[in-house]
């Protein structure tokens, strides 16, 4: 990247890690009482000039700052600053719990062929070197410039947003207490409009607590098995070259994309739990059987009938996370539960690169990931099949 050795590299992608933890700490407890779409439309202002400033300067100072006031996603997966505010966000549009798991399936779906189309896009720096004579790292470059136009767009998208996005009057009365039925004095009015406490209740605190910890672990399963890792393992593997890597992870890409909506319609018939578990652990079991697989037909259909199954618990997931706690407390809840996962996921995949250093020990990641995924199903399962939810 620009000509920096690979320390540096690192030291601006860990920056760009920090950023998101940081930033979704912040959305997860001042979104509501600054405004939902205040903080969107910072976000996305910071994100259009991280990215200016990446595409302007090579100063390594400059690009750190970029790197920690942006929201520059390096992972590829569900991560990032916007996620905590936007998933809050969703259930505010609809009354109707079932409505709600189609809501979120969308939204995944059209995130999902989103990273897709920027994976292909990704390619564009070999076609402008070649076709304007350009250094490699010029060429890189106008990649920045894309995301801060990118960026440029999102807060044009923010801005239409209307106010309903936000947290009602009735809404902020009701979770806190002083709305008294029939009667509509001024000092309640000014009780009803004074800005959020953001903070969860005992109650939701030990519901998140349990949820975060659960998804930590299956974020640090996840980890082992990451694309990268995938990659890696079915070249050293079977000799699988770069153009067959692309192919199975692009239709790996299309049957995740689609399978959120088949969640959806299985999450309004068995419920969010059942669906989380009961598609997360076939899965899981498939994962492992990828690792021992005999060829490379049998190791790719495996793995294609492994993602077709494991992602369907993701919007299963954020829907029943804003459905078991208040609607001021929901934020919160998001941007807590998303950070947990993000910091876990960050530590496996080393562990899983350096297993893979060892032919006879191939299998592994795939095998630790699966049995702590599958751990993470019933522990799931055991502490939250009785919930019950407090906004359907």
């Amino acid at each position: 990247m620009l000509g920096f050795d690979g320390f540096l590299i690192g030291l601006v992608l860990t920056f760009t890690l920090v950023n998101s933890i940081i930033f979704t700490l912040v959305a997860s407890f001042y979104a509501d009482r600054i405004g939902r779409r205040k903080m969107l439309v910072l976000y996305a202002v910071l994100m259009s000039i991280s990215g200016i400033i990446f595409f302007f300067t090579t100063n390594y100072v400059a690009l750190i700052i970029a790197a920690l006031i942006g929201t520059i996603n390096v992972t590829g997966t569900e991560t990032g600053a916007f996620l905590s505010i936007e998933q809050a966000i969703l259930p505010q549009t609809v009354t109707d719990s079932k409505k709600r798991n189609t809501l979120y399936a969308y939204y995944n779906m059209v995130g999902t062929f989103a990273m897709s189309v920027g994976v292909l896009i990704s390619g564009l720096p070999a076609v402008i070197e070649n076709q304007f004579g350009l250094s490699e790292a010029d060429s890189i470059r106008s990649l920045f410039l894309l995301y801060g136009i990118i960026g440029a767009a999102v807060l044009v998208a923010y801005l239409l947003l209307s106010k309903d996005v936000e947290l009602t009057k009735i809404e902020i009365a009701k979770n806190e207490q002083t709305q008294v039925e029939g009667l509509a004095t001024s000092e309640n009015k000014r009780k009803i409009t004074k800005p959020l406490k953001q903070t969860l209740s005992p109650k939701s605190k030990k519901i998140v607590g349990k949820l975060s910890a659960l998804f930590a672990i299956d974020s640090f399963a996840g980890g082992f098995v990451i694309q990268s890792i995938v990659s890696l393992w079915f070249f050293t593997r079977f000799g699988a070259d770069l153009s067959t890597l692309s192919y199975i992870f692009s239709v790996a890409g299309v049957l995740t994309a689609f399978s959120f909506l088949v969640s959806a319609k299985i999450a309004d018939r068995i419920g969010l739990i059942n669906t989380m578990v009961f598609t997360h652990t076939p899965s899981n079991i498939l994962l492992i059987l990828v690792a021992f697989s005999p060829t490379l037909p049998i190791a790719v259909g495996l793995y294609f009938a492994r993602m077709a199954l494991s992602q369907m618990d993701v919007p299963a997931r954020q829907s029943y996370i804003v459905s078991v706690v208040k609607e001021d407390e929901r934020t919160a809840a998001t941007g807590i539960t998303n950070i947990s996962r993000n910091i876990t996921q960050a530590i496996s995949p080393s562990i899983a690169g350096s297993i893979l250093q060892s032919v006879s020990l191939a299998f592994a990641p795939f095998l630790i990931g699966g049995l702590l995924k599958i751990a993470y199903d019933i522990a799931l399962y055991l502490n939250f099949k009785n919930t019950k939810h407090t906004n359907d």
